[in-house]
């Protein structure tokens, strides 16, 4: 019997559960580029009550929502302060250049986490030789730190130093939930520290498709027609809004489970041999590096052949992510063929 399909690529491949479904069949509808699509403005507005800002947009995915704040508060020459980890860095095509002309000021940080002292040193003077530095992005919890949660107190020092030197500040949080679930923290406290907030649905709280920006109703507007430009208007979006404003009213304390999940399995890395090192876990996300003599691929192809997927996250480095559509049976076998491999 061929066993159960364990995906940990990511927790965007979760599928919608059965009162997801329900809810998306009964979403009512509208022409939501017109601003009449009723489930897509109540998901706008419970979102934007949620963080304890003034109005939310509507897309189609995190990598938009990011481009689209990015572009809100810069000008082609500008400059973007973000760490060398960064999601808006590394993976969105090279999204900051393309659509909003600006160049890139990186900070080398312990595993995504900068300091406002080194945003402070990575300000250009006013001179006319350097771009203009115009913002501060930061990613939370940072992927490729492995889910890292950043101090909240560190996010109110580097706010001090934006309002300081006139910059905006920028959240990709497409696993924000975790971080907040992780931290004990509330939505409201990063609704009072960020210009405008970029939260995915799609990922561990479920969704089928789906993100949200955050910002004063002045951005939101502006941010509208960036998403008209970057064709993003969707029509009856009411049936993916539905979803989303589920999965943000039933599933953000259920994120605790998928942490626990990464804890289990850590416990079974730090007794294999052929493991080398692994990130420390504070929610879904756990990366470890194998042995230097061991063959990534040859790793990916074992798993696999035991019906479990994985990808690698750069040199001997692997990454497991942990979702909803993983029960702890699911685990524990997981933990088992781990356990029973041999290098």
């Amino acid at each position: 019997m061929t066993p159960k399909l364990i995906d940990l690529r990511s927790d965007t491949v979760t599928q919608p559960s059965g009162a997801m479904y329900e809810k998306m069949l009964q979403a009512p509808l509208g022409d939501d580029v017109f601003g009449e699509d009723p489930s897509v403005n109540e998901l706008q507005t419970f979102a934007a009550n949620l963080f304890g800002m003034e109005a939310a947009l509507f897309c189609s995915s995190g990598t938009q929502t990011n481009q689209i704040g990015i572009k809100l508060h810069t000008q082609p020459g500008d400059e973007v302060i973000c760490d060398a980890l960064s999601h808006v860095y590394l993976y969105e095509g090279g999204g900051i250049a393309y659509n909003s002309a600006a160049s890139v000021r990186l900070i080398q940080s312990e595993r995504g986490l900068f300091t406002a002292e080194q945003v402070l040193q990575n300000i250009n003077d006013d001179n006319v030789h350097f771009p203009h530095t115009r913002l501060v992005c930061i990613e939370n919890t940072v992927n490729k730190g492995g889910g890292t949660c950043w101090d909240i107190n560190e996010l109110k020092a580097i706010k001090k130093v934006c309002i300081q030197k006139q910059l905006a500040f920028h959240l990709d949080g497409a696993r924000l939930f975790n971080a907040l679930v992780a931290k004990g923290e509330s939505a409201a406290d990063y609704g009072q520290l960020f210009d405008t907030i970029s939260i995915c649905l799609s990922k561990g709280l479920g969704a089928p498709v789906g993100s949200l920006l955050l910002g004063t109703k002045e951005h939101i507007y502006k941010a509208r027609r960036i998403r008209k430009v970057m064709g993003g208007g969707m029509r009856q979006a009411g049936i993916l809004a539905a979803a989303g404003l589920y999965a943000l009213q039933n599933n953000i304390e259920r994120l605790s489970q998928d942490h626990q999940k990464a804890r289990q399995v850590e416990e079974v890395l730090r007794s294999l041999l052929w493991v080398e090192n692994i990130y420390p876990v504070e929610t879904n996300i756990l990366i470890f590096k194998i042995r230097a003599d061991l063959e990534m691929a040859e790793l990916i192809r074992e798993l696999e052949a035991q019906g479990i997927k994985a990808v690698s996250m750069g040199k001997h480095l692997m990454r497991f992510v942990f979702h909803l559509d993983q029960n702890m049976e699911d685990v524990g076998r997981l933990c088992e063929v781990l356990s029973g491999m041999k290098f």
